[in-house]
């Protein structure tokens, strides 16, 4: 399929890149990576960039703005994202052909164009993985992005299922001009505001009898705080990660927008994944994610991950 891939790309004169709604640095970066690769190889065609943006990884770069036209006769590839309900802009269904570049356990409901590889620990790798090998031209402002998603999907080189061969592909980033010290100061520099929010939350979580630690936002807490979603549900999360009392964490917050609640699951050591698919979601074995109907189907999760530790 790689193979297939490469060629669909030399053939095509549009191609778009699309990625998951609610992007992480692993999809923004995965897909502004591969389109720096690709205008840098074919500068005569042109290449897009789309999606919705989260502001706290707006410094990587915009979302280009293009019409329905533009879709015509188009090569479409997503990225770090299988599954056809959370890929934004539902437009690639206008494209001519559409390629899936992904690292989720999620099984592929897009296309039968699949290049997934659930070993690695980001998308972000697998993208450089496939261009090293192809020994294509990454320049130096692509690997920032690339690196970008490597370190923010590995939690900077910590999680479990981070390789020998993830750090080697990270070091060669840095080899090809990879800023490692602009992702960082971007990602973990933050205000005295964000700081003291995140240690409310820090001092809110509540636990169960076994280990797991959970906290739900409802929607008094866009009252309390000028926050929007992705700030408490992703952003959050984290302030329950590195206790030792605690192997599994969970953040349960009300959606506005789609009038759901979203969790995101998280793990030390043990698979989680399995029940994030039970209950529609998915990701990867210690870090993924639901989207649930009510705080009530919240508790059943919690029960759930309560069980492992048993």
């Amino acid at each position: 399929m790689v193979k297939q891939l490469f060629k669909k790309i030399k053939e095509y004169e549009t191609i778009i890149i699309h990625r998951h709604t609610r992007p992480d640095l692993d999809a923004l970066g995965s897909q502004r990576g591969l389109a720096l690769v690709l205008r840098k190889a074919y500068p005569q065609k042109k290449i897009y960039m789309v999606g919705d943006m989260s502001n706290r990884y707006a410094f990587l770069g915009e979302m280009d703005q293009i019409s329905d036209e533009v879709y015509q006769n188009s090569l479409v590839i997503i990225v770090d994202v299988a599954v056809s309900n959370m890929v934004s802009d539902s437009r690639y269904l206008m494209a001519k052909e559409v390629f899936v570049i992904d690292h989720h356990k999620n099984e592929c409901d897009i296309t039968k164009n699949v290049i997934k590889d659930d070993s690695k620990i980001a998308c972000a790798e697998l993208i450089t993985e496939l261009l090293l090998e192809k020994k294509w031209n990454i320049p130096s402002e692509a690997a920032t992005a690339l690196y970008g998603g490597i370190v923010t999907d590995s939690g900077r080189f910590q999680y479990q299922e981070t390789t020998g061969k993830t750090l080697a592909i990270a070091g060669k980033l840095l080899d090809l001009g990879a800023d490692k010290e602009f992702i960082y100061k971007n990602l973990y520099t933050e205000s005295l505001e964000e700081r003291q929010l995140k240690n409310w939350f820090a001092n809110r979580f509540e636990t169960t009898e076994h280990g797991v630690a959970y906290l739900k936002n409802g929607p008094e807490i866009y009252e309390k705080f000028n926050v929007d979603f992705f700030n408490i549900s992703r952003g959050m999360v984290g302030v329950m990660a590195g206790i030792k009392e605690i192997s599994i964490w969970c953040n349960f917050t009300y959606d506005p927008a789609n009038n759901t609640i979203v969790g995101e699951f998280r793990s030390r050591d043990i698979s989680i994944v399995h029940i994030a698919k039970k209950y529609g979601g998915g990701g990867h074995d210690l870090a993924c994610g639901a989207t649930l109907n009510s705080f009530e189907e919240a508790d059943l999760v919690i029960k759930d991950m309560d069980r492992l530790l048993v």
